[in-house]
């Protein structure tokens, strides 16, 4: 007897959780129907038959619907409102996966770091594939391993892991195979990652894993094994490194931005490797440790190729976090194969990236203290070690010892200029209309690194393509890089959720006075830092929005963050706030990190009295006693704050611990007044600027009657007689004076006039 089988109607629906991760959400009856379970894989059919993972929908899901996202509806050649076969899948592990994708994909990404990404998917040949990984279900034990794969994914290739796609060329067997960690998974032409023992841990408790009786990487065979090895020996020897010829490396002239810092490195690289007897006859040595720092995605591997390309020298690239999820012995055999291999011939590099995986801060383990003496011997050896991270604070300290890493070399966030630079060398080869301004465009990517920009740019072609699928001579326009913004965000923002509404200051009825000081206050610093330098004068850090509760205060900064100047992280007081000590203060350094990694940046605390109460009068133990602590610390501190603006927004400044109000910290106190008559005028205007009004509503007259309501009352009044209509009729074409009294009967005022006299007199204390 066969497996159940429904007939569904496909309906798109790109949630953020299942978008491009092989996900398809069914209502929970028909999951019953079908004997499945979430996580369970299902087969769909369409135009084509390909598979899935099936996910609980929400009970107020339609039964007669398939949900899924764009990818899939692809991979079955329909298209939204389409008709799907689903019926249940067979549990069939994948042995073998070869892939296909962007050439600057597949150099990039190793097969390790594939199959990691590929991890719970099920695939089948023809079908088109993300890099994200599969989050319905995830296994816990491999947790660890897909973290790691998620970051390596960020610096290597930046934002664009998130967009790329690659097409599945074949799967063993066919169709529908589950990719595990036994899957043997590669590029087609290409090596491949060996399938590996189940993934557990060792006496330490690190994550181990082996391979099985297959070929190495580049399909040697296997070699002799010592007696009692191992398939954790295998890993380690067979898939020995292999060395980048300096041909294949990018050139300096292609990495706008790093010129500075790759001089620096070939001049370090020249010396060590062809010009010792210089320093011999000076009686010193040299040491070739360096740490390159820098965002995710912003060209330090790239950098170290072109630098070691320049002086002839050979690359060796290892990835530490894949090192990092080995036993204990097998991490110490391949770091000394890379090692032997690169001191066997010629000048070369060891490029370890990520090194934080191998070394970190937080209780470094047996395998850093032999990556230490390993890193100690090469270079001794008179060879490089070139080690890159986007977190320097999580590298052991004892990484920077004279004789290991003794020179450190950071890349910077690109500045508007830089942007411009390399977009100009992204866009060579790229067709540009007439209208296309890329110094618009640079302005318009805030904390943009080049992997964004390249994922920017490569986005920008696909909408041209689209739209000129039969044009001779298609060109991208500066429409198609307004779209692709709307979808390209920066890397340094991934973990950001924050959806921001596309309104700008100029939509906020009345308040001209708090929006021009705002302007000045907020949007100068992160728009016009060179003014400010030019003048010798330090912009103002942080400003603190104050009024009456529905006033406007939060809508203000989404305005603010509109203008699309500055990348917007929005704090709530129980993301920061923890019962375990120390997480808190860990929290705020983590925020103002992100924060300088994305900058310009603008950082919104909103409820910010209940984030950095008085201190001295808490009864949690202290709590935010330290974190208003970390927070004087890093708006004022010893590090410098640059391009990053602090915004908070409080209904009761007088519960704000008094030095967070002094210059240099949230230095501008800007009272938001509620709304007279004249200005509730222009906010019902502004709320209902897409709402047909019949010709008998006067907002003038009914701003005026509406004493003692709040922005927010104002709009809600907008909203309720819109409501009114609808309830009177479904096909109502216009809201009129009659829906409008109507509305007034259920929305009242919300203002408390004791609360706003208090907040009047604050701010007149204030400007006395």
């Amino acid at each position: 007897m066969g497996e159940p089988d429904l007939t569904l109607t496909a309906s798109l629906r790109p949630a953020a959780l299942d978008a491009r991760r092989g996900v398809v959400r069914l209502h929970p009856e028909v999951l019953a129907a079908l004997a499945l379970r979430p996580g369970d894989p299902v087969r769909l059919a369409g135009r084509r038959v390909t598979a899935g993972i099936a996910a609980a929908a929400e009970q107020t899901a339609s039964t007669g619907l398939l949900y899924a996202d764009d990818l899939l509806l692809g991979n079955l050649g329909i298209r939204d409102g389409g008709q799907v076969a689903v019926s249940r899948a067979p549990v069939t592990a994948a042995r073998r996966v070869t892939l296909t994708g962007p050439v600057e994909i597949i150099a990039a990404v190793s097969p390790e770091m594939l199959r990691l990404a590929l991890l719970g998917k099920v695939v089948t040949a023809g079908d088109d594939v993300s890099l994200l990984p599969q989050d319905v279900q995830p296994d816990a034990s491999i947790r660890t391993l897909v973290d790691a794969a998620r970051r390596s994914l960020a610096n290597t290739v930046g934002y664009a892991w998130t967009s790329t796609l690659l097409t599945v060329v074949t799967v063993e067997p066919d169709p529908g195979a589950l990719v595990t960690m036994d899957t043997v998974v590669g590029w087609e032409h290409g090596t491949a990652a060996h399938g590996s023992a189940p993934v557990g841990q060792d006496a330490s408790g690190r994550l181990t894993g082996g391979t099985g009786p297959t070929t190495g990487a580049g399909g040697r065979a296997p070699v002799n094994r010592p007696a009692g090895a191992g398939t954790e020996w295998a890993l380690a020897t067979e898939s020995r490194p292999e060395l980048v010829e300096p041909d294949q490396a990018p050139t300096v002239d292609d990495l706008p931005g790093l010129r500075a810092q790759a001089e620096e490195l070939i001049e370090l690289l020249d010396l060590g490797f062809h010009h010792r007897e210089v320093l011999g006859r000076l009686g010193t040595t040299i040491s070739l440790g360096v740490l390159v720092s820098g965002p995710a995605g912003s060209g330090k591997s790239a950098l170290v190729r072109a630098a070691a390309a320049r002086v002839r020298a050979r690359v060796c690239p290892l990835w530490a976090p894949e090192v990092a999820a080995l036993s204990n012995e097998a991490a110490a055999q391949r770091l000394r194969a890379a090692a032997t291999a690169v001191r066997a011939d010629g000048p070369a590099v060891l490029l370890v990236t990520d090194v934080e995986a191998l070394a970190p801060t937080d209780e470094p383990g047996p395998v850093a203290t032999v990556f230490r003496q390993v890193l100690a011997e090469t270079l001794g050896a008179g060879a490089a070690v070139v080690c890159t991270t986007s977190r320097p604070e999580a590298v052991d300290p004892a990484l920077r010892a004279p004789d290991l890493l003794s020179l450190r070399i950071t890349v910077r966030l690109p500045d508007q200029a830089l942007r411009r630079e390399q977009l100009t060398v992204l866009t060579r080869q790229v067709p540009l209309a007439e209208d296309v301004r890329l110094d618009e465009v640079a302005g318009r990517t805030p904390g943009f690194v080049a992997a964004d920009l390249a994922a920017l740019v490569r986005e920008a072609g696909v909408r041209a393509a689209l739209r000129q699928k039969v044009a001779e001579t298609p060109t991208v326009a500066m429409a198609d890089f307004a779209a692709a913004l709307e979808v390209v965000r920066p890397t340094t923002m991934a973990a950001s959720t924050l959806e921001l509404a596309s309104v700008t200051l100029d939509d906020v009825g009345d308040l001209h006075e708090v929006k021009e000081m705002l302007t000045e206050s907020v949007l100068w610093p992160l728009t016009y830092p060179d003014t400010f330098a030019r003048l010798g004068v330090r912009p103002p850090r942080g400003v603190l929005l104050y009024g009456p509760p529905g006033c406007g205060k939060t809508y203000l900064v989404t305005a603010l963050a509109g203008s699309g100047r500055a990348n917007v992280l929005s704090v709530k007081g129980a993301e920061l706030l923890s019962k375990w000590v120390g997480e808190s203060e860990r929290a705020v350094r983590e925020l103002f990190r992100r924060a300088r990694e994305a900058a310009p940046t603008l950082i919104f605390l909103d409820e910010v009295d209940a984030l950095a109460p008085v201190r001295g009068q808490a009864t949690d133990g202290g709590t935010t006693d330290r974190v208003v602590a970390a927070l004087l610390t890093e708006l004022d501190g010893v590090e410098a704050l640059r391009n990053v603006v602090v915004v908070g927004a409080t209904n009761r400044p007088d519960l704000v611990d008094p030095a967070l109000l002094r210059p240099g910290r949230l230095e501008r106190l800007v009272y938001v007044p509620p709304p007279d008559g004249p200005a509730r005028s222009e906010i019902l205007r502004a709320a209902a600027r897409n709402v047909p009004l019949a010709a008998d509503v006067d907002l003038a007259g009914l701003g005026a009657e509406l004493e003692g309501f709040s922005a927010a009352d104002c709009a809600a009044l907008v909203r309720e007689s819109a409501l009114a209509a609808m309830r009177e009729s479904l096909t109502a074409s216009t809201v009129t004076a009659a829906h409008v009294e109507a509305a007034r009967k259920r929305v009242r005022p919300s203002l408390d006039l004791t609360q706003v006299a208090w907040l009047a007199a604050y701010a007149a204390s204030r400007q006395a």
